[in-house]
């Protein structure tokens, strides 16, 4: 059973609001085809890597995240309902697997491509790049390659660079909790 405390539901609300903060940007900065489109590489999916380090905190801060970031801008009810389910099994496979870090990391991109890149497709083209595939195939390979670099190659970085000692440590001093160093 999972217990929850202050600190836990605190933990939420800001990896929450991270998310949300750091999508916002990104849209603000890059511009919007970045986050909704047939190439979506949302940034602050590398936070789902830090599953592995965060544990149920961080899982429930990005599925609300993402639940917040894709009402706001609504796509329709598949997104505002899968993208969270996305993240959640996501970063769910990333804090099981947490002992081998880089392969939860790839493993953890994986639902995020399969689920969204599933019914994305409904509402953009797939990249022209991928050409005579099913518009569904196209988008999930589209999404999911996204989703390697957002969480396998950004998200395992910062996993490594937040569990150095001379990190971690003054962080657990200050009451974060830590599910696992490694």
């Amino acid at each position: 059973m999972v217990k929850i405390d202050s600190r836990d539901l605190t933990g939420t609300a800001v990896f929450a609001a991270l998310y949300v903060v750091i999508n916002i940007v990104q849209t603000v900065t890059v511009g919007n085809p970045t986050i909704y489109g047939p190439i979506q590489l949302r940034l602050a999916d590398f936070m789902i890597a830090l599953a592995a380090l965060f544990g149920w905190p961080l899982i429930g801060g990005v599925t609300i995240g993402c639940f917040l970031t894709n009402a706001y801008y609504f796509l329709g009810a598949p997104d505002v309902l899968l993208g969270p389910i996305a993240n959640f099994v996501a970063a769910w496979l990333v804090m099981f697997l947490r002992k081998r870090r880089l392969l939860a990391c790839v493993v953890g991109a994986l639902p995020i491509g399969l689920i969204v890149g599933g019914y994305l497709w409904i509402f953009f083209p797939p990249p022209e790049a991928l050409g005579s595939l099913p518009a569904w195939a196209g988008m999930i390979i589209s999404i999911t390659v996204s989703s390697l670099i957002a969480v396998a190659v950004i998200g395992y970085l910062m996993l490594t660079m937040l569990s150095r000692p001379n990190i971690i440590k003054p962080l657990k001093a200050r009451g974060l909790k830590v599910v696992s160093e490694r």
